[in-house]
């Protein structure tokens, strides 16, 4: 009986020690976990920074590029105005002359 009391004494004691050890292996789990998280929420963050420059760059060269297409348009309706006039004038000088 004593040898059977000894036994399950050192089999508890083994058990105690294998729950201490996973819960340590837990602690430790769980902190590489959190570490990770940490890392991804810093690397999503610089993601999410890098992509906002990038739109602010391109939302400028986008509205760079319109005011350019704007001004290359007021200056053709400009030079086409121009020559209406001039052709008006012309044919008015026609009409007069016949």
């Amino acid at each position: 009986m004593r040898i059977r009391t000894l036994s399950l004494a050192a089999v508890a004691v083994l058990a105690l020690g294998a729950a201490a050890c996973s819960e340590a292996e837990q602690e430790n789990a769980e902190a590489e976990t959190e570490a990770a998280a940490a890392e991804t929420g810093e690397a999503a963050e610089d993601a999410g920074s890098t992509l906002a420059e990038e739109a602010g760059q391109l939302g400028a060269a986008i509205e760079a590029g319109a005011k350019e297409a704007a001004q290359e348009v007021d200056e053709a309706t400009d030079r086409l105005a121009e020559d209406a006039r001039d052709q008006e004038a012309e044919t008015e000088a026609d009409t007069r002359g016949n």
